[in-house]
């Protein structure tokens, strides 16, 4: 019997990077995508149960995913949020990492970048 899938939620505001960040998970992996272009839609959606995994940028208008971050810390997070933002900064990836992200990864995202972190927390493989 097949597992059921997984609900994931892709969000950024750019919608060419949520279309890079789907074509970068493997293609066997079976998830429900939902898309959010800002952080209010992508807490919409956690809140809705649609986001046991989370594929956040930091920059977004509306709400920045560090303020995704803390809201999610103030609800209990039950979500594993992987950060994907071209700000590289050490002090960005300390942030997340302080605020629940389990994962920093740098865009353009890749099938091989995102595979150890999915494989280390048992999310896939």
């Amino acid at each position: 019997m097949l597992a059921p899938s997984l609900p994931i939620v892709i969000a950024d505001d750019s919608l060419l990077a949520r279309k890079v960040l789907a074509k970068a998970l493997p293609e066997d992996w079976r998830v429900e995508i939902s898309y959010a272009s800002n952080g209010r839609e992508a807490l919409t959606l956690y809140r809705a149960g649609r986001a046991a995994v989370m594929f956040l940028d930091l920059t977004m208008p509306d709400m920045t995913g560090f303020q995704v971050l803390e809201e999610l810390q103030h609800e209990d997070l039950n979500s594993f949020v992987i950060v994907v933002s071209a700000d590289i900064q050490p002090l960005a990836k300390e942030r997340v990492r302080t605020l629940g992200a389990v994962a920093f990864v740098e865009k353009p995202v890749t099938q091989e970048a995102l595979l150890p972190i999915l494989k280390e927390y048992g999310l896939y493989g």
